[in-house]
C-alpha cells in the first residue's frame, strides 16, 4: 500500500472546479489522499473504514481517493492502525499529518492546536479594563483569581497591565511593569505548569520581560513593527508572539483582502529576521474596528477561516465585548451566552486560542466540540460506553 497526499496538486487549478476544490480543503482544513496498490482484502477494510467517517470515496481498481477533516485525522490512523500492520503507511500519515498540522512553539512547549485547543485566561491587573477593570487590582484578590484559573484547567494565564479599550489612557512602562511584574513570579513559582502571557505594546516592557525569563508569550496590539527594537529583542529568544490586526485608524474597502494583506506582510517581517513561523499566533483583532462594536466586529467572526491557509493558529478574543450590547443591550456581566455562542462558531471554523475570562464554561464548549468533531460510529467502539 502506498499513500500519498494530493492537496497541493490543486494548488495551481486548471479549472474552476479544481480552484473551488482548493479552497475549500485549505480554508476547511481537510487533507485529500491517495492510497493505491491496495490488494482486494486492503480494498475492502480501507473503504469501510472511510465510510464511517461520511468522507466521499473514490474507489478505482486498486486505488482509493478521500478528503479527510483534519480534526478526525488523529482518530482515523487509531483506527487505521488496529486495521492494518503496516508500519510503513502508519509513517507516512503521521508525516502527513505534521505537515498540515496547526502548531504553536512558545518556551519549551510544542502545542497541537488542532487536538488540543489553547485555554488562555485574561488577567488584568488595572482598573479601567472594559470587563474586569478594578476586581483584580489588590494582592490577594490577584493571586485567588489566579488559583480559580488553575483549578479550572486554564492552560495560559495572560497578566495585563495597560487597557487598550477604545478610548484608553496611556501610562508609562514603568508603571505597568510595576503592576504586572511582582506577579510573574510569584505565578510561576507557585503554579510552573501553567504558562504565562503578557499583554503589552511597549518595548520597555518586553525588555524587562525578556530578561526575567519566566514569560513565555507576548501579545502585542500594535504587532510587533511599530518599533524595530521588539523585532531585535524577540528574533533570539523562544517567546511566543501573539500578533494583531488593528484597523482603528483604517477604513477599509474589502476588509477580508485587506486584512490577509495584513498578515502576510507582517508574516513576513516577523520570519525575515529570523523569528521561526512556528513562533507566531494571530489575532483578528475584533473589538478593535475605527467604529467600535460596529457591524466589521461580525464579519470579522464570520471571516476567521479566510487565514486557515496561513497554517497558523488564529486567537478568539471577544470574551464578553461590546456586541453582546450592541445586539441584546446586554450589560457585560451577562454576555457570557453570547459570547459562548459566537466563540463556538469561531472556534468550528479554526479558531484555536480561546482568550476568556471564563475558564471552566470555555474548557465545557471545548470539549463538547471536540467530541462531536469525533463522533463517528464505530460499532464495537459504542460497547466501551
Amino acid at each position: 500500500m502506498n499513500i500519498s497526499d494530493k492537496t497541493e496538486e490543486f494548488a495551481h487549478p486548471d479549472s474552476f472546479a479544481d480552484q473551488i476544490a482548493y479552497d475549500t480543503l485549505r480554508k476547511a482544513r481537510k487533507i485529500a489522499l491517495q492510497f493505491t496498490d491496495l490488494s482486494e482484502p486492503e480494498m475492502v477494510k480501507l473503504t469501510k473504514l472511510l465510510a464511517a467517517f461520511d468522507v466521499p470515496i473514490r474507489a478505482n481498481k486498486n486505488s482509493v481517493q478521500t478528503v479527510l477533516p483534519l480534526t478526525a485525522f488523529q482518530l482515523f490512523m487509531a483506527h487505521f492502525k488496529d486495521r492494518f500492520q503496516n508500519s510503513v503507511s502508519q509513517e507516512k500519515l503521521t508525516e502527513i499529518y505534521a505537515q498540515h498540522g496547526v502548531y504553536w512553539n512558545y518556551g519549551n512547549q510544542h502545542r497541537d492546536l488542532i487536538q488540543k485547543p489553547l485555554i488562555y485566561g485574561i488577567l488584568n491587573i488595572t482598573p479601567d479594563s472594559f470587563y474586569d477593570g478594578g476586581r483584580y487590582f489588590e494582592p490577594q484578590k490577584i493571586m485567588d483569581r489566579v488559583a480559580e484559573m488553575v483549578a479550572a484547567g486554564v492552560d495560559v494565564i495572560e497578566l495585563g497591565g495597560q487597557t487598550t479599550r477604545p478610548g484608553f489612557k496611556e501610562i508609562t512602562a514603568d508603571e505597568e511593569l510595576a503592576r504586572i511584574m511582582p506577579y510573574v513570579k510569584q505565578i510561576h513559582d507557585s503554579y510552573p505548569q501553567v504558562t504565562l502571557a503578557v499583554d503589552t505594546y511597549k518595548f520597555e516592557v518586553m525588555r524587562d520581560i525578556v530578561k526575567d525569563g519566566e514569560v513565555d508569550i507576548i501579545n502585542d496590539v500594535n504587532a510587533f513593527t511599530d518599533d524595530p527594537r521588539k523585532l531585535a529583542l524577540l528574533a533570539p529568544t523562544k517567546m511566543g508572539l501573539l500578533t494583531m490586526h488593528s484597523s482603528r485608524d483604517t477604513e477599509y474597502d474589502n476588509l477580508t483582502q485587506e486584512m490577509r494583506n495584513f498578515f502576510k506582510q507582517n508574516l513576513d517581517q516577523l520570519t525575515a529576521v529570523g523569528i521561526d513561523r512556528d513562533r507566531i499566533a494571530l489575532d483578528p483583532g475584533i473589538g478593535y474596528a475605527k467604529v467600535a462594536d460596529g457591524y466589521q466586529d461580525y464579519a470579522m467572526m464570520r471571516n476567521i477561516d479566510q487565514f486557515n491557509d496561513f497554517d497558523r493558529p488564529t486567537m478568539i478574543a471577544i470574551s464578553r465585548k461590546g456586541f453582546g450590547a450592541k445586539l441584546f443591550g446586554l450589560k457585560k456581566e451577562d454576555r457570557l451566552a453570547v459570547t459562548l455562542i459566537a466563540e463556538t462558531y469561531m472556534y468550528l471554523h479554526g479558531g484555536n486560542i480561546l482568550r476568556v475570562h471564563d475558564i471552566t464554561e470555555t474548557k465545557q464548549l471545548v470539549k463538547m466540540l471536540q467530541t462531536i468533531n469525533n463522533g463517528y460510529w464505530f460499532k464495537n467502539a459504542s460497547k466501551k460506553d
